[in-house]
């Protein structure tokens, strides 16, 4: 799941670089008036997802040789396609698109907390999409389920003391 997790953090390291800084929506609004995304979900984060996630598995492939890795791997990575990394920065920047969706359905505005959504929607997008290459066994799924929304509102805060990001959550 490394790759997915550092897919969702891609777009706040790349959010100072000003190419493909256009919304996913192009200011497009939803039948209730408020915007599909936001202005905020744009081109740069998407693109920046998917490199960041193929490029995690890449490693992750590469490192895998050492018995280190290799221990605590849940994937025989070497085995595994390249574009399962592909799939889990997509999936994980899928799954926040479709949680911004609703979240602007809900009168959330962005950068507002939506718990456990907002902890979680990566982590099931990439599982989702990723499906289509890798199955992992239940308990996989259950461990991932409970750890990512704590490892998710760990890094935030420490983006957040770090000044990297505005709010907490």
């Amino acid at each position: 799941m490394l790759p997915a997790y550092v897919a969702n953090m891609a777009p706040v390291i790349v959010k100072r670089i000003n190419i493909f800084n256009v919304p996913l929506d192009q200011g497009r609004k939803w039948k209730d008036g408020k915007p599909v995304f936001g202005s905020h979900k744009t081109w740069r984060g998407l693109i920046a997802a998917v490199v960041f996630g193929a490029a995690v598995f890449a490693l992750q492939q590469r490192l895998y040789v050492y018995d280190f890795w290799r221990s605590i791997s849940l994937v025989n990575y070497p085995a595994q396609p390249a574009m399962l990394g592909v799939f889990l920065g997509l999936g994980a920047i899928l799954g926040d698109l479709v949680k911004s969706f609703f979240k602007r359905r809900r009168y959330i505005t962005s950068g507002k907390p939506w718990i456990p959504f907002d902890q979680l929607d990566f982590v099931v997008g990439a599982l989702l999409l990723s499906s289509l290459y890798y199955i992992p066994q239940l308990w996989v799924y259950v461990v991932l389920l409970v750890i990512s929304p704590l490892l998710h509102i760990l890094v935030n805060h420490i983006a957040f003391y770090l000044r990297i990001r505005k709010e907490k959550w």
